[in-house]
């Protein structure tokens, strides 16, 4: 199922319907790897799915049905709006944002999606002990998000956060690996109550 959100300024229910035991998003889910690989491995939990690409969505949506998947929904969505506003408050138990564009020049990175601005957003959408996931194959970006986080004391890292999923990559991952970059990833937990050290 896509659920078209682009255009919409209202809250949505981010259950669609549904009674899952947790809610993962995927953020820009790209080809579709990843969202398949969790709605197949949790079915008691909701995938949200979302891009803006609707060519990649339509090729996922055709896979969730081939594979009979009934957890996963597509999102067609911009993901400013969607941490913004067009999900409700604390409704996330994990985030994922794998691979988005680093914009690396330097003329380019006022159109970086992961700024202060947007950390304060998704803590609008997490869960308490919720997750924030990411994942880059450009190294200055990932130590941007390690100097952008360090500014957030609820945000406390834990890479055990993502354990249950280090085997799966996604089509951008396995391409930056097979010409030999590296692809590291971050795992922070959402801890709205802590206190700064």
């Amino acid at each position: 199922m896509i659920e078209i959100l682009t255009g919409t300024y209202q809250t949505v229910d981010p259950r669609f319907g549904r009674t899952p035991s947790a809610i993962e998003l995927d953020m820009g889910c790209g080809k579709g790897r990843m969202v398949l690989e969790l709605a197949r491995r949790y079915p008691e939990r909701l995938i949200l799915g979302s891009d803006v690409m609707m060519g990649r969505l339509r090729r996922i949506d055709r896979k969730l049905t081939n594979r009979r998947l009934d957890n996963l929904v597509l999102l067609r969505a911009d993901n400013l709006d969607l941490a913004s506003y067009l999900l409700p408050h604390a409704c996330v138990d994990r985030l994922h944002l794998l691979c988005p564009d680093p914009w690396p020049k330097s003329r380019h990175r006022i159109k970086r999606l992961v700024t202060t601005d947007f950390v304060g957003r998704v803590a609008r959408i997490l869960k308490p002990g919720g997750v924030l996931h990411m994942s880059t194959d450009h190294l200055p970006y990932f130590e941007d998000w390690r100097r952008i986080l360090a500014h957030y004391p609820a945000f406390r890292e834990d890479a055990s956060a993502i354990a249950d999923i280090a085997d799966i990559q996604t089509d951008f991952e396995i391409q930056w690996r097979g010409e030999g970059k590296d692809v590291p990833h971050l795992a922070f937990r959402y801890e709205p109550g802590a206190a700064a050290p």
